[in-house]
């Protein structure tokens, strides 16, 4: 670990001096995330997910995984309200639900079922505010299997990944190179800081979000 990253290892554990298992870190950063990942495997797991799309109820997938994200201070208001405007319709629930399954569960490369999400997203209708953001098309995956999937705050990550000396590959419009960066950051971070048992990607986001928000 080279000095860059051990000074946000510093940072993090002035923080949190338990590390990943911090009664603070939990209440803080990791405890609603959690809560909202449990929530979803209850309500949207993968066979109701599939159950819910095969009955062509797709509106009760948009409305379930939309009522789950609202619960949590993941994105802005403005962005929950674009997304909300976005699968109000039947036309948009049934291409957020149909991309939703198709991402998460459907066959094919990370890559290529990512870029395909993205696709989807970039399609539902809108008013007023787009909604093909990182936030929005990152937030569903994170929630949903954070063993795997990880959430992009553009400007935190960024100032995160310069703190730690990772050369974090960005671009502004959602697309596989930068989400694949982001998660060997995210690799990175797990393994330079195993010691303090990190157990998904949800502790890997904590981590990140200490070196890069302005909360800290």
């Amino acid at each position: 670990m080279d000095k860059r990253a051990l000074k946000c290892r510093k940072k993090f554990l002035r923080y949190f001096p338990g590390g990943f298992g911090d009664e603070t870190y939990i209440d803080w950063e990791r405890g609603y995330k959690w809560k909202a990942h449990e929530t979803w495997q209850a309500e949207l797991g993968e066979a109701e997910l599939r159950r819910l799309v095969r009955a062509g109820r797709q509106d009760q997938v948009a409305a379930r995984a939309v009522r789950i994200e609202s619960r949590t201070n993941l994105l802005f208001s403005f962005e929950k309200m674009a997304l909300r405007d976005a699968v109000k319709s039947a036309a948009g629930a049934e291409r957020f639900a149909n991309g939703l399954l198709a991402f998460l569960h459907g066959r094919g490369t990370d890559e290529k079922r990512f870029a395909e999400w993205c696709a989807v997203v970039e399609s539902l209708p809108r008013r007023q505010t787009r909604v093909l953001t990182w936030p929005v098309t990152t937030v569903f995956g994170f929630i949903a299997q954070p063993e795997r999937h990880i959430f992009l705050k553009p400007n935190v990550t960024r100032t995160a990944a310069q703190a730690y000396g990772f050369a974090f590959e960005y671009a502004s419009r959602p697309n596989w190179a930068t989400y694949q960066s982001l998660l060997a950051f995210a690799d990175r971070v797990t393994r330079d800081q195993k010691d303090l048992r990190p157990r998904d990607l949800i502790d890997a986001h904590g981590f990140i979000w200490v070196q890069g928000s302005d909360e800290y």
